[in-house]
């Protein structure tokens, strides 16, 4: 009895500290200029990308945001034009806020249309977006060091010195962010908690996959899961390719993990398991 106790236990040990991977189910064309981030619509079952086609850092009007289907088909890659350099993305309601260089752009999703150019003051590399469950909107200035609230489209300085900022999500009253190689999360009170570190390359994308644990891409070619008790498990590298792993987006129901892949200009999905 006791050795099959022992036997039992070994094995639910061992499911348990089994790491997680991913397999690539699709590869979209070749054709998405500069992809950054992507942003996965459950209701409407599809993608939306932001494609940055020129300059990362230039204010040229050649960005756009682009729809793709849930196979990776090009549904329209011109849904809204005239921004910049477009980067992360976040959606409240029927309205889309998009971080580009200095101001947030906020498009009504139903009629396809920039409604309104928010102006965050002393910003230059304005890059991740999240918005919480009452609409407050937060942004990340990778190169500022700072992370933005934007309250009824009046932007606020909500934290500084955090190196490296990139990727954003708010959940619940907490606010989660990748700080370089680093995962942390201010609460409520602004108070900060290292949640994990080790990452080989500063953080880009953050996804939730349950309570307490995330999905993390750094631009350079990884992909990362982080367990809870903040182990670090690599799941994908791709830097001899030289494939890049930007803002990625997460369908937690089907677990599928889209991946844009900027300089190769596609969107890669892969099954979570």
């Amino acid at each position: 009895m006791k050795k099959l106790l022992f036997t039992f236990l070994f094995f639910v040990a061992l499911k348990a500290d089994a790491q997680h991977k991913l397999t690539q189910i699709w590869k979209s064309a070749d054709s998405i200029p500069v992809p950054e981030s992507v942003y996965y619509a459950a209701k409407e079952k599809l993608l939306y990308v932001s494609q940055i086609d020129g300059g990362g850092s230039a204010k040229d009007g050649k960005g756009a945001i682009g729809k793709l289907a849930l196979d990776g088909k090009t549904i329209n890659l011109n849904w809204v034009t005239g921004l910049n350099a477009p980067k992360g993305i976040g959606v409240y309601k029927n309205t889309m806020y998009v971080a580009d260089l200095t101001e947030v752009v906020v498009i009504d999703m139903k009629a396809a249309k920039i409604t309104k150019r928010i102006e965050v003051p002393e910003t230059e590399f304005l890059n991740d977006v999240t918005v919480d469950d009452k609409g407050v909107v937060y942004v990340s200035d990778t190169r500022k060091r700072k992370v933005f609230r934007i309250v009824n489209n009046t932007p606020e300085l909500y934290l500084e010195d955090v190196k490296s900022v990139n990727g954003l999500k708010a959940i619940g009253t907490d606010l989660y962010i990748l700080a370089g190689p680093e995962l942390w999360k201010a609460n409520a009170k602004k108070e900060l908690t290292k949640l994990a570190e080790g990452l080989e390359l500063g953080g880009d994308g953050l996804e939730p996959v349950k309570e307490g644990e995330f999905l993390v891409s750094c631009w350079g070619g990884l992909i990362y899961y982080v367990t809870a008790s903040g182990k670090v498990e690599k799941l994908l590298d791709t830097r001899t390719e030289k494939i890049n792993t930007a803002d990625i987006g997460y369908d937690p129901i089907k677990r599928i993990v889209y991946v844009p892949t900027f300089l190769k200009n596609s969107v890669l999905a892969f099954k979570l398991d």
